[in-house]
């Protein structure tokens, strides 16, 4: 296999991405699927402007800002139905470490000291900070840091094992409600696992189950938050309300690393009191909600709810069909796709199979990114139809 050499890319426009020598490439993972309509946006790169004539940055930490304020009020304009409480960060490692936190001091603020650990599904991804590791199940990420995580407790990826799955969080519930603070899972589809596709109904069932027996639920959606699934959020396939959503990716359109959870009123309401009852939730960053990215952040919000989110609605069937087309590959073992997420699952148990396949796909035009022996496409929701056929044609050659 030939050595694999980073691209140098100097440019952005629309879909594509051009490196230093002029070749242009279809961004086929959205600059790890945060690029939501496309690169070089007029409309976005007019958001940063405008703002970059105010101010660039201003700490969040006891002072506020008008694109804070307003993409806070717009967050919540869209998000599921209950919640009211918004608290920004950097990156979607952050924003679970931030909800995980939360969650467990809001059962010491309530008198539930045992409430502990955390449930997590088998496989599962949430970030690179130490918090986010311990709610993950990929072995490649504990091998080192293992003694460093967080307590957590497996539950089965209902991708594999949908009843086994419910089996076990109903059973961890009933039995061991009194020391799980929180159950966290990405809805619909976990990303870096390897798209592993969920049967419907597990999310409406893990929402269920942590209402009845006092547990929280947090949702990770930096993945397939802000149309990826079909819908502004995955959580409206189920009609599920959680207690905590996490956003990062998409929420600035793919231009500055901004992330925000999302809270009820309710786990808002235990960090109240006076300032020496030090109820306050100690956690910040240098570079929470600036002003730069919450301006991006809204206008792209403004775009997707203008048109981007049909486009990407409109995209999922022929992305169906192209991706059926390519199944009949003899070298591809089955396809997964949610939305305008899929998952090609190579044949081959040889390692770096997925890696030489992205190289060769990027030699046809396309950048594409392995997870292991899958092969993913993450396009931008601005995919054209003449996007899609050199995404499937460059995958089908280089397969």
């Amino acid at each position: 296999m030939a050595s694999w050499s980073p691209l140098v890319i100097v440019r952005g426009e629309g879909n594509y991405l051009f490196d230093e020598q002029g070749r242009r490439y279809l961004d086929g993972v959205s600059s790890l699927w945060c690029n939501v309509h496309g690169h070089a946006h007029p409309r976005l790169d007019r958001a940063l402007r405008d703002q970059l004539e105010r101010i660039a940055h201003s700490t969040y930490l006891g002072l506020s800002h008008e694109p804070g304020i307003r993409l806070a009020a717009a967050l919540i304009d869209v998000a599921p139905r209950g919640l009211t409480r918004v608290f920004f960060s950097d990156s979607g490692s952050t924003a679970v470490e931030i909800a995980l936190k939360q969650s467990f001091q809001y059962w010491q603020l309530r008198g539930k000291p045992t409430k502990r650990k955390f449930l997590r599904l088998g496989d599962a991804y949430h970030g690179d900070t130490l918090g986010a590791v311990g709610v993950g199940g990929i072995e490649l990420f504990h091998r080192v840091f293992g003694p460093l995580l967080v307590d957590s407790i497996a539950v089965p990826s209902p991708a594999l094992d949908h009843e086994g799955a419910k089996r076990t969080l109903a059973t961890a519930l009933e039995t061991r409600s009194d020391e799980i603070a929180a159950f966290v899972l990405e809805p619909l589809v976990q990303g870096a696992a390897g798209m592993l596709v969920h049967p419907p109904g597990f999310l409406k069932f893990a929402r269920d189950q942590c209402s009845r027996y006092g547990v929280h639920l947090i949702v990770d959606e930096v993945a397939t938050g802000f149309g990826r699934t079909g819908t502004m959020f995955a959580c409206e396939h189920e009609g599920v309300s959680p207690d905590f959503l996490c956003l990062a990716k998409g929420i600035s359109g793919g231009y500055l690393p901004l992330a925000a959870t999302l809270a009820t009123e309710e786990i808002y309401s235990a960090f109240l009191g006076d300032r020496g009852d030090l109820k306050q939730f100690f956690h910040g960053h240098t570079y929470t909600a600036n002003p730069l990215a919450c301006a991006v952040g809204l206008e792209s919000l403004t775009l997707l709810r203008e048109h981007t989110l049909a486009n990407a609605k409109s995209l999922i069937e022929p992305v169906r069909e192209a991706l059926a087309r390519v199944a009949q590959l003899p070298s591809v073992k089955g396809v997964r796709q949610c939305g305008v997420m899929a998952g090609i699952e190579l044949r081959s148990e040889r390692a770096f199979a997925g890696v030489e396949v992205c190289e060769r796909i990027r030699s046809e035009g396309v950048i594409l990114r392995p997870l292991g022996n899958v092969v993913v496409w993450m396009p931008p929701l601005s995919l054209r139809a003449e996007d899609l056929l050199l995404l499937e044609q460059a995958t089908t050659a280089a397969l």
